[in-house]
């Protein structure tokens, strides 16, 4: 299976040979399904053209704290605070003994240390200098001040070095830092690399163009399930009904959607090139036989009514499920909790259904919380007690992962 590496990732390329080893990493990183910011120092411009980093991350390579020369003699300002929260790991590669003494001392004199001095998430870097450089005492007493913060070090290897010496001191490969990173970063796994469809929140369905059937869900716990999977390498395609959430998170894919219909669509659609589905949006069972073009004014003659069922696009993908395929479903119980879970599960064609009851305090629809039972078909039950809804879907992901 290919390397998954859905994260963002802040790239600072410093003033040094092995500088022309960076678009190769930055090719690896975004086959991998990172998103690339590039930031170079001044002096790495003397080693790679921005415009080929640019390009093969698909983003403006940065560099200067405020970028000079606009046509309307303006100035705009790269704000590290911005960039440094934005990305999930800052890896520095290469790193030069400059790039490293200046890190090891707090110094801040460009864009990149700024980034640097800023960052709250992982911090990795990927030494390369000649062989002396290296050894020297004060190279190896700023990565040891480096390291007692946490920082990360890969490599360097021994190697051919730039200077026709043979020694340590050489950049670690390109697909050898990538390894290195999800080694370090992701979770172990059996998602990894799976399409993963997620449905999430509620639909609603037109009665006039004001008003609608729909339901209380929130889509929090879509949400948590598709993080959840994307943070195990899971390459996601969240369909969402109407919802107040966003997901910037690398390898979740969002699809807006509204109705029943649509979402019947949308999944049909994903759900041939997925390996796993996860139906957790809470559809509308009916939908009004008409809808009327013009808004139902209240002092109008009262008009009945007339519902017809939605279509169940769980028990399609059910129906239509290839061996290969994993399929789960969520049962919202009031009574007769476990039978109805149950008979759902064998009804649709499900492999794990997630049952929770709107009699548990702090379960359902807009809490933060979430207390469920998963049970399988081989008929295993987990009886979880109550959980934030980002740990329940850990707890689902982790019962899922087992089925595989």
């Amino acid at each position: 299976m290919d390397r998954v590496f859905p994260r963002k990732v802040l790239l600072g390329v410093t003033g040094g040979i092995a500088a022309f080893k960076s678009p190769l990493l930055v090719r690896a990183l975004v086959k991998a399904g990172a998103q690339v910011q590039v930031v170079m120092t001044r002096a790495a411009h003397d080693f790679v053209t921005p415009l080929t980093l640019s390009t093969l991350s698909g983003r403006p390579v940065l560099t200067e704290l405020v970028e000079r020369g606009a046509a309307d003699g303006g100035a705009t300002w790269n704000d590290h605070v911005h960039l440094a929260r934005w990305a999930d790991v800052v890896l520095i590669a290469p790193a030069t003994a400059n790039t490293l003494a200046k890190m090891a001392q707090g110094l801040c004199d460009d864009l990149l240390l700024a980034c640097y001095l800023s960052a709250t998430c992982p911090v990795f870097v990927a030494p390369a200098m000649d062989l002396e450089m290296f050894r020297d005492a004060g190279t190896q007493a700023n990565l040891e001040i480096l390291r007692g913060r946490a920082v990360k070090t890969i490599g360097p290897e021994n190697g051919e070095l730039a200077s026709g010496l043979s020694g340590d001191g050489r950049m670690t490969e390109p697909d050898a830092i990538v390894d290195a990173l999800i080694a370090a970063l992701m979770k172990p796994s059996k998602l990894a690399g799976m399409r993963i469809l997620i449905t999430a929140g509620p639909t609603q369905e037109a009665i006039d163009p004001v008003r609608y059937i729909g339901n209380r869900s929130t889509g929090k716990m879509g949400f948590a399930l598709a993080e959840e999977a994307a943070a195990r390498g899971a390459l996601v395609e969240l369909v969402a009904g109407p919802v107040a959430l966003t997901t910037d998170r690398p390898g979740v894919t969002t699809s807006n959607v509204v109705s029943a219909a649509e979402m019947a669509t949308a999944c049909k659609t994903r759900f041939g090139a997925c390996d796993v589905a996860i139906a957790s949006a809470a559809v509308a069972d009916w939908r009004p036989t008409k809808v009327a073009t013009a808004k139902l004014k209240k002092g109008a003659e009262l008009v009945p009514l007339q519902l017809e069922p939605t279509e169940d696009i769980l028990a399609w993908m059910g129906a239509n499920k290839r061996p290969h395929q994993r399929l789960v479903g969520f049962a919202l119980e009031t009574s007769d909790e476990r039978k109805n879970a149950e008979g759902k599960l064998v009804r649709k064609n499900l492999d794990l259904v997630v049952l929770n009851s709107l009699n548990d305090a702090g379960a359902g629809f807009g809490h933060d919380t979430n207390k469920v039972t998963l049970i399988d078909r081989d008929k295993n039950v987990e009886e979880l007690p109550l959980k934030t809804k980002a740990d329940t879907a850990i707890a689902i992901l982790d019962h899922l992962e087992r089925l595989l």
